[in-house]
């Protein structure tokens, strides 16, 4: 049943309940609205970024032709052994330092029966008791809330608990074409990571924010690409309401294979709604999984869902439990700066704003352009500044990456060096990056001389002005009597009459100087 749009919510403060807590969303249509706390809790599973899959030695791939990365393995043809991928148990356990977990000192392998058609062989090779990573936490970035939320942030600040996070096989890729399916095995048997919060979440934003920010420190981390368009990260919601806090948490509905950040959002909206109508209505919630239909924006019922023990965990007997504090070691030595860490060393070293700092923090190689193209002389702010307000925003117009930029950092620190002495002013460098986009080969200061931004003759101007000065008495004595705003059309006639281009500050500084 299609539900009412969200105009219809309205959110209540409860006085006796913590701030976290005071969630309540009902429909003004009841006649007795009841008013349910929100708890959401997330399992994300993302492909390990490694060259051959988890259990063999076929290649890990994306958008190849189908089943050409295959073997006995990963179709799970009898006989066939698994062989572990210690690249990808490294980098699971790094990802779990990267999020404040533990590891313990012996991790084992278990088998997970179930049958469907993505899993020929009938169990899944996955942790259970004894995963690779325990504990942990997740910030939640500001900046990676949804741009239409972030100025609203109810619980700023937030932090995510973590559960655990497992290693297991990825399944195969089936595609649904009305009355056939088509399965394609390449995918199967890559490393997978399941990374699972504790409740902790209550909103749809926060949903969203929890998802980016996990995103991004696994992309810098270098563990992922957790590129969501191309399966490489997806997501479970799990979502119960409930009347009060002491109430024992409401049944879990479980949404299944979210793949994309705004669709877990809308999902979450909507299933909270629906909850909520039937909860209303006096219709109890069943633990169940439900599917969401992007096209008609509802989740729609696949079946009840199954508890641990119907999945008849055992050990797996093909591979052997794992000591793993030799890995620790090694690991503990390749941990990154994760982005909230280069983010406060930005605020705190550069004097960086958090909006700023936040920006360049996000993106590796973006950060790393701005550490190259600081300059001594050059305060770093200002750096900051043209790199946002200016570079981004060009090479995002012409579909290049900052890797891919043509301005060297060194470049664009020469070319900020030319307005920090005053030769150039800040419109006039935006016009010579242009030209060095084009022209990468030629310094900033050639191409400025190019364009007539050359450093001016001091006493050339001073002349300059005394004459547009003598040229204009009426618009001095008006600026004598506080027009200031005159300056500019003063300033302008110099510009024409000057042989070069000068920088129009110092000639509005200079015509203030000589008017008083």
């Amino acid at each position: 049943m299609k539900l009412d749009c969200f105009s219809v919510w309205q959110i209540h403060l409860i006085p006796d309940f913590t701030f976290s807590e005071k969630i309540a969303i009902f429909p003004q249509r009841s006649a007795f609205p009841l008013m349910y706390l929100v708890t959401i809790g997330l399992e994300v599973h993302c492909q390990v970024n490694t060259v051959t899959k988890m259990f063999c030695a076929c290649a890990t791939s994306f958008g190849e032709e189908p089943n050409v990365n295959i073997c006995p393995t990963c179709l799970g043809l009898p006989g066939a052994l698994p062989v572990l991928n210690q690249v990808a148990i490294e980098k699971t356990i790094l990802t779990g330092m990267m999020l404040g977990c533990s590891t313990p000192p012996i991790s084992k392998w278990d088998r997970k029966n179930y049958f469907y058609p993505d899993m020929p062989k009938n169990y899944q090779t996955t942790q259970m008791d004894l995963p690779l990573c325990i504990g942990g936490q997740v910030p939640l970035y500001d900046h990676c809330y949804p741009s239409d939320a972030q100025k609203t942030i109810a619980r700023p600040n937030q932090i995510i608990r973590l559960n655990r996070i497992h290693l297991e096989e990825d399944v195969a890729k089936s595609t649904h074409l009305g009355t056939t399916s088509l399965i394609d095995f390449n995918r199967a048997g890559t490393p997978l990571m399941e990374i699972v919060t504790e409740p902790d979440l209550e909103t749809a934003e926060e949903a969203f924010a929890y998802l980016r920010t996990l995103q991004m420190i696994l992309v810098q981390g270098g563990v992922s690409f957790a590129d969501m368009e191309k399966g490489q990260m997806r997501c479970d919601v799990n979502i119960s309401l409930r009347r009060n806090a002491s109430d024992p948490l409401g049944a879990k509905v479980e949404l299944k294979n979210l793949n994309s950040t705004s669709a877990v959002r809308r999902a979450v909206m909507y299933e909270i709604e629906r909850q909520t109508e039937e909860l209303n209505a006096g219709i109890p919630q069943i633990q169940s999984t439900r599917r969401w239909d992007d096209d008609r924006g509802e989740t729609q019922m696949m079946r009840t869902k199954e508890d641990a023990h119907d999945y008849r965990y055992f050990p797996c007997p093909d591979l052997l439990p794992l000591h793993t504090m030799n890995l620790v070691e090694r690991m503990s030595r390749v941990v990154p700066e994760l982005p909230h860490q280069r983010m406060a060393r930005y605020e705190k070293d550069f004097s960086l704003t958090r909006y700023d700092a936040s920006v360049l923090s996000s993106d590796v190689p973006l950060a790393q352009y701005f550490e190259s193209a600081m300059h001594p002389a050059i305060p770093a702010k200002k750096t900051a500044n043209f790199l946002i307000n200016n570079l981004l925003g060009t090479i995002n117009e012409r579909n290049i990456s900052i890797q891919e930029c043509p301005v060297k950092p060194e470049n664009l620190a020469n070319l900020l060096e030319l307005v920090e002495n005053g030769t150039l002013a800040a419109n006039q460098a935006r016009e010579v990056f242009i030209v060095m986009l084009e022209q990468s080969e030629k310094t900033a200061a050639a191409i400025a001389d190019e364009l007539g931004y050359k450093p001016t003759d001091t006493g050339a101007l001073n002349e300059l002005c005394d004459q547009i000065i003598a040229e204009f008495p009426d618009k001095v004595a008006e600026i004598k009597a506080g027009n200031e705003r005159l300056l500019n059309f003063l300033t302008g006639q110099i510009m024409k009459a000057s042989t070069v281009k000068p920088n129009p500050k110092l000639v509005t500084d200079l015509l203030r100087d000589k008017i008083g």
